[in-house]
């Protein structure tokens, strides 16, 4: 095991430990307090960013069509805190469904793997799910994980790719989600792939305002957000190029537990993932960013493709 790959694996272990810990201490927050045995409900969770909230709409809105009853857990956390809710590591499991991204999600289980073509990382999420969830048809939509800067930053400091940022790291900060710090595609990858250092790592939110209005404010200099984001346009904002692959290829896809899945289930999420494309994902991002009407969104996808 190469020093990247053993660094990787231990950050990655740590970072699990840790979430899971917090949300067996945690007991009924968010999400609620677990097994609860009866409620005969298919629990839906979403990650705290608005795209994957989105999904966890769309998806409960499918089920709710063909009379499958579902609980809403949006927003419930990063993956370090949802995926342990959703395959009983912490203890209990208090989610049963969740919207996910195949190569993170891959990345989160199998922190060793080299594996970057999709449909390698898709054969390879299947394979390292635990026992008792599983991946469903992964869609042809595609959010990848980007690091920009402003236009001012760009120009100042000659930025177009992550590589150009040899010798000006140690000057700029750097702000986003907290688990940003230990992911690949992250601080992680940006240390131990790119060799870079920076001045500092400011704990902001993922791909959000926060985040947004920071960068625009010249207190960051660098931040991550997701490839469907209009944001990024709209404020000129610069993806920088990723030419060592640190972030892999994202299908959006549905996770879910063995125990509550039935073939109905797994065929109206399969043709909700059937319709998804990168470019109607953006368009509907931008549109709930704008409006926050999740509901009505979901709906008119749904509707416009024939699947209620």
């Amino acid at each position: 095991m190469n020093s990247f790959t053993k660094s990787r694996h231990v950050r990655a272990a740590t970072a699990t430990a840790v979430a899971v810990a917090s949300l067996a201490l945690s007991g009924c927050g968010v999400l609620g307090g677990g097994d609860d045995g009866g409620s005969g409900e298919v629990r839906i969770g979403s990650a705290n960013f608005p795209e994957s909230q989105l999904m966890g709409e769309i998806y409960a809105q499918a089920l709710e069509a063909k009379g499958v009853k579902v609980s809403r857990n949006f927003n419930a956390g990063e993956r370090e805190v949802t995926a342990p809710a959703l395959d009983g590591s912490a203890g209990q499991t208090s989610l049963d469904l969740m919207p996910e991204y195949t190569g993170n999600l891959m990345l989160y289980y199998d922190p060793k793997s080299d594996v970057t073509d999709p449909e390698g990382i898709y054969a390879n999420l299947k394979k390292v799910l635990p026992d008792g969830v599983e991946a469903l048809d992964k869609s042809e939509a595609i959010d990848q994980d980007v690091l920009v800067v402003t236009q001012e930053t760009a120009e100042k400091y000659n930025l177009k790719s992550i590589e150009d940022l040899k010798g000006v790291s140690e000057d700029l900060i750097v702000g986003a989600g907290p688990e940003f710090k230990n992911r690949l595609a992250g601080l992680q990858g940006l240390e131990d792939v790119y060799g870079l250092q920076f001045k500092q790592f400011k704990t902001l939110d993922a791909g959000g305002s926060q985040s947004l209005n920071a960068l625009l404010d010249d207190d960051i200099q660098i931040s991550q957000f997701f490839s469907t984001q209009s944001i990024i346009p709209d404020n000129n904002l610069v993806p920088l190029e990723d030419p060592k692959n640190i972030s892999i290829a994202q299908n959006i896809l549905p996770v879910i537990r063995s125990d509550v899945n039935t073939s109905e289930i797994t065929d109206a999420l399969n043709a909700v993932s059937a319709k998804l494309t990168t470019d109607n994902v953006t368009q509907m991002v931008k549109e709930v960013s704008g409006s926050s009407d999740y509901k009505g969104v979901a709906k008119k996808f749904l509707q416009d493709n024939g699947l209620v």
